[in-house]
Parts: C-alpha cells; structure tokens; sequence
C-alpha cells in the first residue's frame, strides 16, 4: 500500500506544472515563428527606434527595435477582443480602435491602469539577420 501510496505522490508531483499566464486575456495563443531581418519588409527595424507591422504567422504584429540589440513586438489585437480592427501605433502607445483605451509600449500595461495588458511576444536575435519571435 506503501508503494502504490508514493508512485501515485511521485506521479502527481512530476505532472504538477505552472499554467498560470500573465496574460488571462489572450489564452491559447501559440508563436513560434523566425523572421529574416535582410527582407525587405523589416528594413525599417535595422536601426534603432525602428518600427514594422507584418503579419506572422497569421498574427498582426508591430516589432520594435530598442537598441543596437533589443527588440519587442506586440500582437495588435486589442486585449478586450471585442473589436475587430487592429491597434493603431503612435511611437509611444497603441490605441484600440473601439474603446479608445491605450497601452505603453515599453510593457503593454494599460495607460489608466485597469484591464489586461497588450500581449507581448517573446523576441531573441538569433543571428544578425535573424529574429525568433514566439509565445
């Protein structure tokens, strides 16, 4: 009884994993995605301060250079996901188009504090022409 008492604890335990999301509001969205930094498309993030919209893997995304090696993209579609068209971007917030609410662009918190936040991507430069864009 010992042993079937600890293979069920052990069993238990090892299928114990953290499915808390910092992000309730964007559940079940996948990413994994890489991008070719040379095309075209992404000319405008080679220096610093850039910003681009594509759409990746079938997601609208805004990707923004910080620096010399740092990058962040956010998914444009409002957190609320009553509305159908996408955030705007003015170099310092988006705007959902509906609500008029506004989110930072450093972290996608909410201006005004209340709701969820932008979903943010996770971004690696793989290489020097290359970025791994997934969630």
């Amino acid at each position: 009884m010992k042993k079937i008492f600890i293979i069920l604890f052990i069993a238990l335990l090892s299928n114990c994993t953290d499915t808390n999301d910092n992000n309730n509001c964007f559940l079940g969205i996948i990413l994994n995605e890489t991008i070719n930094l040379s095309n075209p498309q992404f000319i405008d993030i080679q220096v610093p301060g850039g910003h681009t919209i594509a759409n990746i893997g079938g997601r609208n995304l805004i990707i923004i250079r910080n620096n010399t090696s740092s990058f962040k993209a956010f998914d444009l579609q409002c957190p609320e996901r009553d509305c159908t068209s996408p955030m705007s971007f003015d170099g310092l917030r988006f705007t959902c188009p509906c609500s008029g609410k506004e989110y930072n662009s450093l972290n996608g918190s909410p201006i005004n504090g209340e709701g969820c936040f932008a979903l943010e991507y996770n971004v690696i430069q793989i290489s020097s022409s290359a970025l791994q864009i997934s969630r």
